[in-house]
């Protein structure tokens, strides 16, 4: 991401100065408190006062509240320097970041606060990040980005079903699988961007070699393939077709990651960490291939688009975004690199927890404890960092 615009003159806390700002902290902070929460609850040994299932309340909130947050996060920050207008600060974020802790309290009391008023205070969110993204794009003509605000729309619009689904039939499984579907394209789409676009920044300053390929019909051919696999897997999870479809849209992903000269970033954890986010995409397909056939259950390739291309992929992005827009150093430091080993440890753990029979308790408590270690430790790491000015102004 390009330095972001000037600033308005801004009085205020430095924690609504940009909008990376709160929801980098809330966001991971959230996820964080939510798998302590959770863990207890799969258990039995706890329950909330919502009017969803243990199992949706977990999917929502980790969806529609920690991703929710991440992407308003970056698309604040972005948006400005696709469209040249001044970022969003001050009074009109911070009622963003209102709306979005009132819709964790909605859902997590939704039982007692009744479903319509926990659909309508938590459906807000998204729909105010919407219409706040359209009217950017609109007013700096940006519409090669318009794509955006379509998947936020739809991601809206999935949030409103899943509370549909789950006072309609107990369990929600459509709307999880929309939601899941729309976050991993958005990782395509915008990963497909930022992925070999800070590939080739940092490969040009080194020594001569091959270079990420550039967006072509090949990537365009992949996403289309991708959407189609993506909606068969919503509708009809486990056929013959899903598992077709889903396998070579895992093919064509693992060949557009080779493309991006991943195996060169090594010695830049900040770029690497990024590579191995993506990888987790087509393992996600590969998995959820095989469990269309009833190889391994579903919830192995679901984990390994959550909590491995997701949870990896944000704190990627996060982490990246932070340094960069505050001035510091844009290089992983050794703790930010135990925090990326650690999420990569909870995506590992988790998804064989799914696949292998023996020992999952024990797997379940090392892919909690250690996705708690790297959400905390984020949030301690980059707490200064995002409450506190920045270290200089950008031109």
């Amino acid at each position: 991401m390009p330095p972001i615009p000037r600033l308005k003159p801004y009085a205020g806390p430095a924690l609504l100065s940009y909008g990376f700002r709160p929801f980098f902290l809330f966001g991971p902070l959230w996820a964080a408190l939510q798998i302590l929460l959770w863990l207890p609850m799969f258990f039995g040994e706890l329950s909330l006062p919502t009017a969803f299932s243990a199992r949706d309340w977990h999917i929502h909130e980790m969806l529609f509240g920690y991703v929710g947050a991440v992407v308003a996060g970056f698309l604040l920050t972005a948006i400005p320097n696709w469209t040249g207008r001044m970022p969003l600060q001050g009074r009109p974020l911070l009622v963003l970041v209102v709306t979005w802790l009132a819709g964790r309290v909605a859902v997590a009391f939704s039982a007692d606060l009744g479903w319509i008023a926990s659909l309508v205070i938590d459906a807000a969110f998204l729909v105010l990040m919407a219409a706040a993204v359209a009217r950017e794009i609109i007013a700096g003509k940006n519409w090669r980005n318009a794509k955006v605000v379509g998947m936020l729309s739809l991601l809206a619009a999935t949030n409103i079903g899943f509370h549909l689904e789950a006072h309609a039939d107990g369990m929600v499984y459509y709307s999880a699988r929309a939601a899941i579907a729309l976050v991993i394209m958005l990782i395509m789409v915008i990963g497909g961007r930022i992925v070999p676009s800070f590939t080739r920044n940092w490969l040009m300053r080194q020594e001569p070699g091959r270079m990420p390929a550039p967006f072509d019909r090949f990537d365009i051919a992949c996403l289309a393939g991708s959407g189609v696999a993506l909606l068969l897997w919503i509708v009809q999870p486990q056929s013959i077709a899903a598992c077709v479809l889903l396998a070579a849209t895992a093919t064509a992903n693992a060949v557009r990651l080779a493309r991006w000269a991943g195996e060169r970033t090594t010695r830049d954890r900040l770029v690497l960490i990024l590579h191995l986010a993506f990888a987790f995409v087509p393992l996600g397909f590969a998995l959820l291939a095989v469990a269309a056939v009833d190889v391994v259950p579903q919830s192995a390739g679901i984990h390994a688009w959550t909590v491995g291309a997701m949870a990896t992929m944000t704190l990627a992005v996060m982490s990246r975004s932070s340094l960069g827009h505050t001035g510091g150093p844009l290089e992983a430091s050794r703790k930010l690199q135990a925090v990326y080993a650690l999420v990569l440890m909870a995506a590992i753990a988790r998804i064989v927890a799914a696949i292998v029979p023996i020992g999952v308790v024990t797997l379940l408590h090392i892919a909690a404890g250690a996705w708690l270690l790297a959400f905390g430790g984020f949030v301690l790491l980059y707490a200064p960092v995002l409450c506190l000015p920045r270290k200089r102004e950008n031109g």
